[in-house]
Formats: C-alpha cells, structure tokens, sequence
C-alpha cells in the first residue's frame, strides 16, 4: 500500500506502552432503543484497538454520530455505542464527555496503559466539519500519534479525519488498510479481465461513477432501473418502467465513450415484468425488444442471467455496486440473487477477486448469502462511491501526505 504507513509501520518505529494513540474510528451505528442495530463497523475497528492496547497503548478513539449540527444533543452521544464496543474488545471501554478541553484531557490522563477510551461525539463542536485548524489542534492535543481507522468517512475532510494529520505522525489501521489493499486490488492495478456490476435506480446518481469504469474495465454490466434508461435512449420500449428520458443523451454518451475505451457495456437481453410492484406480483420473461406497454421491468431474466454467468467465469476480477432488479420485493430478486451467488463461488473458489461496496450492496450480498464469500465486501458507503468514481478522498490523501 504505497505512500501509506500502516501500524506495522508504527510498531516499527516506536514502542507504544504508555503512549496515547488517538485512534478516528466509524461508530455511526444504527442504534434503536439503546441498542446496536448493525454492529458491522464496531466489528470491523476492534482489531486495531485491542492490537494497539495489548501492546500498551493508552487507546483513545475519535468518532463522530449523526448530524447533530455543530452542538451537543444527547440524542447523538456515543456513550451507548463506547458501552457497545466493550462487546468487541474484550474489556471495558470508557467514555469521556467531550472529545476536547478539560473533560477530554482528564480521561485521557486517567487512561491506564492498554486501556481504550471513546470521546464524545466530534460533531458536538462546529470545527470538526468546518476543517478548523484549531479543532483539529485541540483534537491532537489528546494524543501522541494519529491512527485513522475509518475509511467510510475519509471522503470528508474534517478535523478528525483530515485536519488532524497536520499536528501527528499518521497511520492507517487495519481495517483502512484492508479497505485500501481490496481497492487497489479491484481497479487499481487489478487482474484481468475486470468486470465491474453497476444496479440501482438511476443513471443520475451514478454518471461519474459510470464514466470512469468505462475507462478502468473490461465489461460494465448495467442493472437496475439505471438499465431501463440505457434500453429507451437505444429505441426500446420499456413500457411503464422507471426511466429518466433526460439523461437518454448521457446514456448514449457514456454507451460511446465505452466502445472508444473497448469497454463492453452488458445490458438485458430478457427481463422480469409485472403490472405492479408488489411481492407475490404476477411476473414473466420477456425480451428487452418486447415489453409490454402496461408493464414496468423489474429484473433480469434468465438469458441475462447466462450471459452474465459467462462473463464471470472468465473474469479475474469483479467490482459490485447496486442491484440488478427490485431485489427487496420478490420474485424480483432473483437476478441480484443468482449472479451474487455466482461471483461468490468463484471466489471462494479463488478464481476471481471480488469487491464490493454500497448500501443497498450489502444489503443484497446479505439476502443472497453471498457476502462472506466475496474477498471483500465495503462497510463504506459514500467514501466507496466516491473511490469508484475516481475521485481523491481527503483522509486518504492525508495519510499519504503525513
């Protein structure tokens, strides 16, 4: 991972018992009645925690939860979350108060070596979004080194996850570096044939993201609503299906440039209809020249779905964001269903590597019990979106630069 020190980087250079190792973690966990919705990021932080304190680190972790607009409100306090954590790093973890000034500074002091400590919310302060570089000073005032662990927030460039890097030696985690390394690995200096799987709704949320594949891979397989536009801006009907005939120009754009990149773009050949979306709906096949005017596309069909089957078995990598169909209402998750169960097995078989990454992704790769089996499967979200679309993540940036 290069230009990146890791904490093997840091264990290297400097022996940590007693010192204070400010740790930028992601605990923005759904929470419900007090309790842990999805415990996914907890999961994914606690091996660089309890690493660093089992080599005697004073562990002080930095995170921000919610929206709480630049002040305190109770409603977004990490102290459920730090008692949350303690599940996932063996011991207790404490809390503090603020995540700077005195209350910040007493924890810290009182922190025995080994020990992890959770400040309170970074959002509480106004300079954490803004960027302040006296927040940011004030933040490091707590530690001794930076570790940033929370790659699903490095596309913001914030106090805790930017600005911080200016005052302390600075290091990615594990959990950082895992993320970095699958990237990388995905469209970075990738094996080939790369075949990269783009669903959702729309085109509109995805241009950029679209315009750079066509450049990094081998194939782009369109699902989705997003494929409906693509299918109409070419002269199909798609009867009542989601559609955003303003972008049909953009379609036909980013269709163009793929061929000029010898990008082959994979839309359906055959597609699940029904007259409503609803589960249970009554569904069936046809060809994507022949829907029906009263029906809206809801999946892929099955001659898709072998088409995509001989795509994966010749590819040696796959990057995966968004679904194929309505994959929340079945019967119109088969699509997502089936090709994720494919790419999973040829993982697990160690024929290919797969990424993965997005909201509605995880969700989908969850439901087809295919995401243990992918090589790696993105908790990120944005910061995931915005690496797919090629562009610079501050806290990425940062780390290099440190």
């Amino acid at each position: 991972m290069a230009g990146h020190k890791t904490l093997d980087d840091l264990f290297a250079a400097a022996d940590l018992k007693g010192r204070r190792v400010l740790v930028r973690a992601d605990l923005n966990v759904p929470m419900q009645d007090g309790k842990v919705g999805d415990a996914t990021r907890l999961e994914r932080v606690a091996p660089t925690l309890t690493e660093l304190a089992a080599r005697g680190a004073k562990v002080v972790v930095l995170s921000h939860f919610g929206r709480p607009k630049g002040k305190p409100d109770a409603k977004y306090s990490l102290k459920p979350v730090a008692k949350a954590l303690s599940a996932f790093t063996g011991g207790t973890v404490t809390f503090a108060d603020d995540c700077v000034g005195e209350a910040a500074a007493r924890a810290v002091e009182a922190l025995g070596p080994g020990s992890i400590l959770v400040l309170e919310n970074t959002r509480f302060h106004a300079g954490e979004e803004k960027n302040d570089p006296d927040f940011a000073a004030a933040l490091a005032k707590n530690g001794d080194v930076y570790v940033n662990d929370a790659f699903s927030c490095a596309h913001r460039a914030h106090g805790s996850t930017e600005g911080i890097t200016r005052f302390l030696p600075s290091y990615a985690g594990r959990a950082m570096e895992a993320e970095l390394t699958a990237l990388e690995a995905a469209l970075g200096t990738p094996k080939r044939p790369v075949v990269a799987v783009v669903g959702g709704a729309k085109i509109s949320t995805k241009i950029a993201l679209l315009a750079n594949l066509v450049k990094k891979v081998d194939a782009l397989v369109i699902g989705g609503g997003m494929a409906n536009t693509f299918l109409a801006a070419q002269g199909k009907k798609i009867g009542k299906s989601l559609c955003e005939p303003d972008l049909f120009d953009t379609a036909r754009h980013i269709l163009a440039n793929a061929r000029a990149e010898n990008c082959e773009i994979v839309l359906p050949t055959d597609v699940v209809v029904a007259a409503e979306f609803k589960a249970g709906a009554a569904a069936h096949t046809v060809s994507a020249d022949a829907v029906p005017e009263d029906m809206m596309i809801l999946d892929v069909g099955p001659d898709t779905l072998k088409r995509l089957a001989g795509r994966f078995e010749t590819a040696k990598t796959v990057v995966w964001n968004g679904p194929l169909g309505a994959f929340e209402v079945p019967p119109f998750d088969r699509g997502t269903v089936e090709a994720a169960r494919l790419v999973a097995m040829r993982s697990k078989q160690g024929e290919l590597v797969s990424v993965a990454g997005g909201g509605d992704t995880v969700a989908a790769l969850n439901e087809a019990g295919a995401a243990d089996d992918f090589t790696y499967v993105s908790a990120a979200g944005g910061a995931f979106l915005e690496w797919m679309e090629g562009v610079e993540l501050p806290g990425v940036a940062a780390l290099a630069r440190s």
